[in-house]
């Protein structure tokens, strides 16, 4: 599927987030990642009663992409809301944010409701490869 601009890719989180599974938070957050070919990933995210084993709509997504062998991403479109009103920002947690520092560079483009934003905005002192020596050690 391509997409015209990221306000379409903004519409399919959107979307993805109809999916989701959240019977305790009744919070439901969808993702929709695009690959640096125009192949697009959603994810929603996946409520469960031991808590810590939730996962959040950027993961799914991103380990979606990943399991497929895709790696090379370029943008990713994060909508949330306890309602059907999708016009508040719905930001990345931490946890979702480390994990895109594996794959993605400072000027990949985090879509929200309120418009594009880069992933160093909201990162700016990642962790990730960057930080390791040649022996893979920090």
């Amino acid at each position: 599927m391509m997409i015209a601009d990221t306000k379409d890719l903004f519409n399919i989180a959107i979307s993805a987030a109809g999916n989701s599974y959240s019977p305790y938070s009744e919070f439901r957050v969808g993702a929709a990642l695009l690959t640096a070919d125009g192949r697009i990933f959603t994810g929603c995210n996946i409520e469960n009663a031991s808590y810590s084993m939730t996962m959040c709509a950027e993961r799914t997504a991103i380990f979606k992409a990943v399991s497929d062998g895709y790696t090379d991403f370029s943008a990713i479109a994060v909508a949330g809301s306890s309602t059907n009103d999708f016009s508040m920002p719905c930001v990345p947690c931490g946890a979702c944010l480390q994990a895109l520092t594996e794959f993605c560079a400072d000027d990949f483009i985090i879509v929200l409701a309120d418009g594009e934003h880069k992933f160093s905005d909201f990162l700016p002192n990642k962790f990730g490869r960057d930080a390791l020596d040649e022996k893979g050690t920090i």
